[in-house]
């Protein structure tokens, strides 16, 4: 009987509308998640990179890039959301695309650092200066992944990610947002950021996405323990089948 009402209660809830974070909600979250749940920083960073690879793969798998060489690249800022871009190019690595990342301020933090080598020696390249837009338009590279600045309060936009911001958003290259496009306001969306074509958010939508119009909207969150959904009323769809990703 007691599994039974858990399906309904869980039935219940998801038709409700799926709950869009505010920034406190989603790094009070994040916290609980740490100090609760007793996951470390390490093993969200790689479960989060590995499903936005996944999440790219599924929007642009190799096959619909089979008349070109299936370049990405892979822009990283110095927080938290460039370690989960540059998780993200090793597992795309090794699913056959050819990725190269532009991380022009690197952190000093050791978990970072270990995940850049990972990169290295992978031979994964690393760009010293970011492509014009001329370049990036001559087909250069077939996607973007913007992991430059999440959620963090740590980063505000000053060079080099302003100056990264202004070239990006004269390309026309499919770009992949981790989370929090570069230029939008986590909460109230962008006046003057970039307009990615697919928005992968992790855990749960943020109250940004709410402002998403690109193509596609992918949640990465099935790590998500049940408790903590429901304590935060969030109403996240079903995962299909062993996916750890999944289209809103």
């Amino acid at each position: 009987m007691a599994s039974v009402n858990h399906t309904s209660e869980q039935e219940a809830e998801l038709s409700e509308p799926i709950k869009f974070l505010s920034k406190v909600e989603a790094n009070a979250m994040e916290k609980e998640l740490f100090e609760d749940y007793r996951f470390g920083q390490q093993q969200l960073i790689e479960i989060y990179g590995h499903s936005c690879a996944m999440a790219m793969a599924k929007v642009y798998p190799l096959s619909s890039l089979h008349k070109k060489q299936p370049t990405v690249l892979v822009i990283c800022g110095p927080e938290q959301n460039g370690a989960i871009g540059l998780v993200c190019a090793r597992h795309l690595r090794i699913f056959e695309y050819e990725p190269t990342i532009f991380y022009p301020k690197r952190s000093c933090n050791p978990l970072y650092l270990d995940i850049t080598i990972q990169c290295e020696k992978m031979d994964i390249p690393f760009l010293s200066y970011l492509p014009t837009e001329v370049q990036l338009i001559n087909d250069a590279y077939n996607i973007i992944v913007d992991a430059m600045l999440g959620l963090s309060d740590k980063i505000e936009l000053k060079e080099p990610f302003s100056g990264i911001l202004t070239t990006l958003k004269q390309v026309k290259i499919p770009m992949i947002s981790v989370d929090v496009p570069s230029g939008w306001d986590a909460e109230n969306g962008t006046t003057d950021g970039i307009n990615p074509e697919v928005l992968i958010s992790l855990a749960a939508p943020k109250k940004c996405a709410t402002h998403f119009s690109g193509k596609f909207h992918l949640l990465a969150g099935r790590n998500l323990p049940y408790d903590l959904q429901k304590k935060y009323e969030l109403n996240l769809p079903d995962y299909p089948g062993n996916d750890c990703v999944v289209q809103l």
